[in-house]
């Protein structure tokens, strides 16, 4: 049976589509069938020289369910790119690896100067497969369930209008904890620690650990602090139903309206994401090499010379 993966990879970038054909024709030369989401994908890797690529390696087009059967989900991009991925993989069960072509790139896993590398892993299947947590996220008025969605990294509650104060109520399971007036509240998995969470104040979470991280954002309240609560905790978050209006986002792009009087309940999800792996480290030196720590000591950095 041929071997398949499934290409993602903004296109918007000629970098990008650089990257594309690479990695392309690196999987035609090893065998795979290689899927794309659109026909816009499928021209640009088309355009490559005198030889078209899509006359040289197996390419197919699927837009249903483009996930299901492959092996591995293989990633163009920043993180952004590879939350869009993981929509696609988490039903198909599927693993995702990342080539980062973005910033930071903190989920992805290999960079762009080392792709014939990364395919050559995947070809000999040279990697671990990370089980990562995630959110389900119910929106609920009274009785009435508004939506069901879900997130890897965070799901964030947020006003709806910049002018305006969220006024929300904390609760964990079945407790009011703390109600203050906000700029939003983050609810985040041990992997969404390191991204909008962070940057709001939140805790760091080591990924093997479960647990669920709660972040107010600009609260006016005296006990406004990062909560972290056990995977097993229901998470409440009440909108005031004589205040304002928010806004639910899962992971940047999964939006939902907040009417008044909304309540939002985030419990740890029943699908993970899979993560492929080629990093053989622990995690303490992913996360100083992708923010850069200065980990030297003061007796190092002063040492005489």
């Amino acid at each position: 049976m041929t071997r398949q993966v499934l290409l993602v990879v903004n296109p918007d970038r000629e970098t990008n589509r650089e990257a594309a054909r690479e990695v392309a024709e690196l999987f035609g030369a090893a065998g795979f069938q290689l899927r794309v989401l659109d026909a816009t994908v499928a021209d640009f890797l088309a355009a490559q020289g005198d030889t078209p690529v899509r006359d040289t390696l197996p390419l197919t087009i699927s837009e249903d369910e483009p996930a299901s059967g492959v092996e591995l989900v293989f990633v163009l991009g920043g993180d952004g790119t590879l939350l869009r991925a993981a929509e696609l993989a988490r039903p198909a069960r599927v693993p995702i690896l990342g080539v980062n072509l973005g910033r930071m790139g903190f989920l992805t896993e290999a960079d762009s100067t080392a792709l014939a590398d990364t395919v050559r892993r995947v070809v000999d299947r040279s990697y671990q497969v990370e089980r990562r947590m995630t959110v389900d996220v119910t929106v609920t008025v009274g009785d009435e369930v508004l939506a069901r969605t879900w997130a890897l990294n965070e799901a964030s509650v947020e006003k709806s209008s910049r002018e305006r104060i969220l006024d929300a109520l904390i609760s964990i399971d079945g407790h009011p904890v703390s109600s203050f007036g906000c700029d939003g509240v983050l609810c985040a998995t041990p992997t969404g620690s390191t991204a909008y969470a962070f940057s709001a104040g939140g805790p760091i979470i080591w990924p093997d650990v479960e647990a669920l991280v709660v972040v107010p954002s600009n609260a006016h309240a005296m006990f406004a602090r990062p909560m972290v609560v056990s995977r097993e905790s229901v998470i409440a978050i009440d909108i005031d139903p004589h205040g304002s209006t928010g806004v639910l986002t899962c992971d940047g792009m999964r939006h939902v309206e907040l009417p008044l009087g909304a309540r939002i309940q985030v419990v740890a999800g029943e699908v993970p994401v899979l993560l492929a792996r080629l990093w053989e480290g622990p995690f303490t030196d992913r996360l100083v090499h992708k923010f850069a720590l200065p980990v030297k000591g003061w007796r190092e950095r002063h040492a005489p010379e």
